[in-house]
C-alpha cells in the first residue's frame, strides 16, 4: 500500500520506514508545507492538517504532529511546539526548563479516502540540563526519557524502540495489519 507522507524530513522518513517494515506500506514523501492551524489543541490541528493534505493529494495520506507538554507551564506549548521551539531553540529551552517534567506526544492522522483514523503515542521524561547529542532532529537533544540518563539524540537507534513515535506507529501498524 502506498501512502503519501507530507514531510521532507529524512530523519522522520527513516523512522517511519523502520516502524512499518514488513507491512507492505511504502511511504512516498511529498515535500510540501501544509499550513498548520496555530492552536494549543493538537487534535484540532491534526484533523485540519489531515483534511488539507487529503484535499491536496486525493490519495491515502498520513500526517504527523509531534508536541511537547511542559508540566511547569500547564502542558504548554502542546500544538504550538513548533513555533515555541523555533523561537527559543535548544540552549534557551534548557536554560528555562532544565529538570522540568515533560511529555512528548506524536499524533498520527491517516486518511484512506473514506475515513480518517488517529493514533497517539506518548513518552514521559525530563528536560536535560543542557542540549546533548545531535541537534538535527529538533528537540531530541533536550528530551531525556524516563528511566534513562541520555537524551533521545544520544540514544541513537535505541530511541527507535522507546519513543512516542514508536508508540503511535505500533498502533498504526496494528491497524494496517488488521486490514489484511
Amino acid at each position: 500500500m502506498k501512502i503519501i507522507v507530507t514531510t521532507g524530513n529524512e530523519f522522520k522518513l527513516k523512522e517511519l520506514d523502520h516502524y512499518m517494515a514488513g507491512t507492505g506500506v511504502v511511504f512516498e514523501s511529498r515535500k510540501t508545507k501544509i499550513e498548520e492551524l496555530q492552536t494549543f489543541d493538537e487534535q484540532v490541528l491534526l484533523k485540519d492538517k489531515l483534511g488539507k493534505a487529503f484535499a491536496k493529494f486525493k490519495e491515502p495520506v498520513l500526517v504527523e504532529h509531534a508536541s511537547l507538554y511542559l508540566e511547569a507551564l500547564n502542558d504548554f506549548p502542546g500544538g504550538l511546539t513548533e513555533i515555541f521551539w523555533e523561537t527559543i531553540q535548544a540552549d534557551k529551552f534548557c536554560d528555562l526548563f532544565k529538570g522540568t517534567k515533560i511529555t512528548a506526544k506524536t499524533s498520527i492522522g491517516f486518511c484512506d479516502g473514506r475515513k480518517n483514523y488517529y493514533f497517539i503515542g506518548e513518552s514521559q521524561g525530563t528536560v536535560a540540563e543542557e542540549p546533548m547529542g545531535n541537534r538535527d532532529f529538533q528537540w531530541d537533544c533536550v528530551f531525556i526519557p524516563d528511566g534513562y540518563n541520555k537524551t533521545y539524540a544520544e540514544l541513537g537507534s535505541e530511541k527507535l524502540e522507546i519513543s512516542m513515535r514508536k508508540h503511535a506507529f505500533d498502533q498504526f501498524k496494528q491497524f494496517i495489519e488488521s486490514l489484511k
